[in-house]
């Protein structure tokens, strides 16, 4: 039934007005009329009362004179079994989230909920977000320590992207982590990533570095990584995570300390033409995924395609089946002379 509700529709309901006349028609046929007085001037007249009328045709004519008048109704409403199709074309923009997996993303120097978190959850669960907020955009995932590892390629599979982001871990003793290189090499992270959005067709190709240290691995310069990205139409946005009191634990070094290159981190996004944030709580963090957002804006258009299975000549032909069997039964069975 509810399957009837959505697909069923009258295309021209206007006409479904004339029913109206119709139902009139059926009240009057229905009532009694006045009293009639006749005078008989002669008996031969009382003498035909006796005789038995044929109604056949009276009685069932107008029964199929309505039959028939109200597929025709309905047949001029036009019924149709519609279907509708939602159409989406983008022009989407590619984007490749380049993540810090290293060590010091262990710092558990962010709040959440009144207790303390982790810097990779918390980056976990804003860029996820993030995510979901671009459902038009083809997202790739590259994480990197000492060197860079594509963790997922650059697709419009959401799903599969985020679970390869929850997926995401540090190494630990078991050499159980993503990356088992340590350091943090964000000039070969930046490299990959644009090599990855180099071979894309999009309009707009973009980079989100989200880092909480300073590039001290790998082969790569990070300025120079930067000036091959802008060579290539690609922006780098740098995302520096953690605050200025975060350290990392003594088991890992011994003397630990605050590895944030800002200077560095700066200049790679203004040689792209991008833009640096400091995220140094969850809230700053959403801000600054937020308004990354409303900067690269993907352009979307929606269409509905509807299509319509006609169904009026069912009820045209239930309409002509009526009006000849009405003609039938009075041809058969014509209305006594008056």
């Amino acid at each position: 039934m509810s399957e009837f509700i959505d697909h069923f529709r009258f295309a021209h309901s206007g006409w479904l007005l004339l029913i109206l006349p119709v139902l009139l028609l059926v009240l009057l046929r229905r009532g009694r009329g006045p009293d009639a007085a006749v005078t008989f001037p002669n008996l031969s007249v009382l003498v035909s009362l006796g005789r038995r009328v044929r109604r056949t045709a009276a009685g069932v004519g107008f029964p199929l004179l309505i039959a028939a008048l109200l597929p025709a109704i309905l047949a001029m409403a036009r019924p149709v079994w519609r279907n509708q199709f939602q159409s989406r074309t983008a022009s989407g923009i590619d984007i490749v989230i380049a993540f810090d997996v290293s060590l010091s993303m262990d710092i558990d120097d962010f709040i959440e909920a009144g207790r303390r978190v982790k810097r990779i959850d918390v980056a976990k669960m804003v860029v996820d977000d993030f995510i979901s907020r671009r459902p038009d955009d083809r997202i790739g995932l590259v994480a990197f320590a000492g060197r860079p590892r594509d963790a997922s390629p650059i697709t419009l599979d959401h799903q599969w992207l985020r679970q390869a982001l929850e997926n995401l871990r540090l190494n630990d003793q078991f050499d159980r982590g993503t990356i088992k290189d340590q350091g943090t090499a964000i000039g070969s992270a930046l490299a990959a990533a644009a090599t990855r959005l180099d071979s894309r067709d999009a309009k707009s190709k973009i980079v989100l570095l989200i880092t909480d240290g300073a590039n001290n691995s790998g082969k790569i310069d990070p300025i120079e990584a930067a000036e091959h990205a802008k060579t290539l139409g690609i922006k780098i946005y740098t995302v520096a995570i953690g605050t200025e009191e975060g350290r990392v634990d003594r088991s890992i070094q011994r003397f630990p300390y605050q590895e944030f290159d800002i200077p560095t981190l700066r200049k790679i996004a203004g040689i792209t033409g991008a833009e640096h944030y400091w995220a140094q709580n969850t809230e700053s963090l959403r801000r600054t995924f937020s308004t990354i957002d409303q900067l690269e804006k993907t352009e979307a258009r929606s269409y509905t395609v509807i299509e319509d299975k006609e169904l009026f000549p069912w009820f045209l032909g239930l309409s002509l089946l009526a009006a000849l069997a009405a003609a039938g039964v009075i041809l058969v069975h014509p209305p006594p002379s008056p």
